[in-house]
């Protein structure tokens, strides 16, 4: 590995991190400086895999020690993330992920829209007023989210960001809980890639490096912050993520 690659690498996965760690969307950044770099694409997805785990895990521990992160809420739903996003990997290895991309299109517009419109997300309701039925399908969305992630993965932080924002929680609880439950769909994906042989340790490990980084450093930006700037970085990512699956899907 030379110096221009590590360069390369250590850069990019710092600023996906750091976009990551508050609002999702840092693959948009990282899977493709991975293959800048000349890693075939599944290799690619399983090595961001490596690396964004421990991104993850550092912004999870960040958000956990501020008090932004619902315990109760983690520990149902943690195994089930990490369980789904297993199963979603094993599919990705049998069925073209590109037969799937405009859900993810019609998907992210509909976060896009609905966050645009709804300004004011202090008025949502408290998490333990909304109806069994009502949770009980935002939990299993965000299982399937999890799920996503393993499968074709673009958008992940920010589907968890949107449900969380739905059933109750502010922008800066929403992207604590996310991150976490995110670590989990990482771990699990990544265990599975690991097992296939499709992750590049030396890439992986240096991407991590400047992770770890960059995580810590987004999660203190969004906790110290607050709510208003995580909301305009969570449009922009979204748009962005938009757009970028809108040109893949019709170019590529």
């Amino acid at each position: 590995m030379d110096f221009i690659t590590m360069l390369i690498i250590s850069v990019l996965g710092f600023i996906a991190a750091f976009i990551d760690a508050v609002v999702g969307g840092g693959g948009l950044i990282s899977i493709p400086a991975l293959m800048a770099v000349g890693l075939p694409p599944a290799t690619a997805l399983g090595t961001n895999k490596l690396a964004s785990a421990f991104g993850a895990l550092t912004a999870s521990i960040s958000f956990i020690r501020a008090r932004k992160v619902n315990r109760q809420l983690i520990y149902m739903l943690f195994p089930l993330v990490f369980i789904s996003s297993i199963c979603g990997a094993f599919i990705a290895t049998t069925i073209p992920t590109q037969y799937f991309k405009p859900l993810a299109i019609v998907m992210l517009f509909i976060v896009l829209l609905y966050t645009l419109l709804k300004k004011d997300w202090s008025k949502q309701k408290p998490i333990h007023s909304i109806s069994k039925v009502g949770l009980s399908l935002a939990f299993f969305i965000l299982i399937m989210i999890g799920f996503y992630d393993g499968f074709l993965g673009g958008g992940t932080g920010s589907f968890l960001m949107f449900v969380l924002l739905l059933i109750g929680f502010d922008f800066l609880k929403a992207a604590g809980n996310a991150k976490v439950l995110n670590f989990g769909s990482n771990l699990g994906a990544l265990l599975l890639f690991m097992f296939l042989g499709r992750v590049d340790y030396s890439l992986g490990i240096v991407m991590a490096l400047s992770m770890i980084i960059g995580s810590y450093m987004g999660s203190k930006f969004a906790i110290k912050k607050g709510i208003s700037y995580v909301r305009l970085l969570f449009i922009a990512v979204t748009l962005i993520l938009l757009l970028k699956n809108v040109y893949d899907y019709i170019w590529t």
